[in-house]
């Protein structure tokens, strides 16, 4: 893995984890306390990054020049996915909680 990987690997970490903890702050209802929101923020970072920062970059056009290096539009895109990323997941799974906690009652 070269350095740029990593460095978006930790930024989508990052932001995942930034996401989730935002969105639990803002849905309390949904919310799996703080280390849970980090955590699953976190995977949701890396997974939303994976996916969407993709996507955003080439919308950019950063990839349809071939520059897969660090550049402004790359590290944005791992941010944006990255968070959004944490904030879908946290979301996801403090719904099944919530859910599965109505059931047990």
């Amino acid at each position: 893995m070269n350095t740029a990987v990593i460095i978006n690997l930790i930024i989508q970490l990052v932001a995942g984890a930034a996401g989730g903890n935002g969105l639990g702050k803002m849905l309390q209802q949904f919310t799996l306390g703080p280390l849970g929101n980090t955590i699953a923020g976190a995977i949701g970072g890396l997974a939303g990054g994976s996916w969407l920062a993709p996507m955003i970059t080439a919308g950019a056009g950063a990839m349809a020049a071939g520059n897969s290096g660090m550049d402004l539009s790359a590290i944005a895109s791992s941010v944006v996915g990255g968070g959004v990323g944490g904030a879908v997941l946290t979301l996801i799974a403090g719904a099944v909680r919530k859910m599965l906690a109505g059931r047990a009652s």
